[in-house]
């Protein structure tokens, strides 16, 4: 199990630790670059319920809604009177309400059909100071808590592909194209020893396969 002791160690062939988080080795091993113009914003539509929230970020999202409603469905805004930003799931988790068992309440659709953050819109607009949750800022890195650490993993799926053939074209890992978001949820400390932890395992694999 994960230390409090600041250390940073391998802890079986498919993860390392890092402080109080267990990550699995395909932070560092996969490539990944979101790819919007093939998968037109899937992740905020398909999946069983909501976008994980912290629960400081529902008043922030509470916050958004006047600044945001004229984006949102009339679905969208009906379900939010009804039951507001959040619900809890299956799972016991606070997400976020959807629409429709699919849709996130704070999608939107360019002409194209491509399916964006209501947030992040205005929030690029400089209309908010709210990114958006840091659970869509981390996809497709999913944080699940336990009593003593946290488990940070990649959540493949299929609707992701084009994403892993642009981050393979380009050679980006998927830590490095997240890495604004990884320092935003864990903190620039940690990243850097995440970063530590990757130079040592090229080097490791470049010793283990020297051709």
């Amino acid at each position: 199990m994960p230390s409090n002791t600041g250390t940073t160690s391998f802890v079986s062939p498919y993860m390392f630790q890092i402080d109080k988080t267990l990550v699995s080795l395909d932070v560092l091993e996969r490539y990944f670059i979101c790819d919007l113009a093939h998968c037109k914003g899937a992740c905020c539509v398909e999946g069983d319920s909501g976008a994980p929230l912290l629960k400081k970020e529902i008043a922030e999202l509470q916050k958004a809604l006047p600044v945001i409603w004229d984006d949102l469905s009339p679905k969208a805004q009906e379900i939010i009177n009804k039951q507001g930003v959040a619900y809890i799931d299956q799972e016991g988790d606070i997400v976020t309400s959807i629409v429709d068992g699919k849709d996130c309440v704070f999608t939107c659709y360019d002409a194209d059909g491509t399916c964006k953050c209501a947030i992040e819109k205005a929030y690029r607009a400089g209309k908010l100071s709210f990114y958006k949750p840091v659970s869509c800022h981390l996809y497709p890195i999913r944080v699940t808590e336990y009593d003593t650490f946290s488990a940070v993993n990649y959540n493949r799926w299929k609707i992701c592909k084009a994403a892993e053939i642009l981050g393979k074209k380009e050679q980006v890992p998927l830590y490095k194209f997240l890495k604004e978001p990884l320092i935003r949820r864990f903190g620039n400390k940690w990243y850097q020893s995440l970063e530590e932890v990757a130079r040592e395992w090229e080097k490791q694999k470049n010793e283990d396969n020297p051709d």
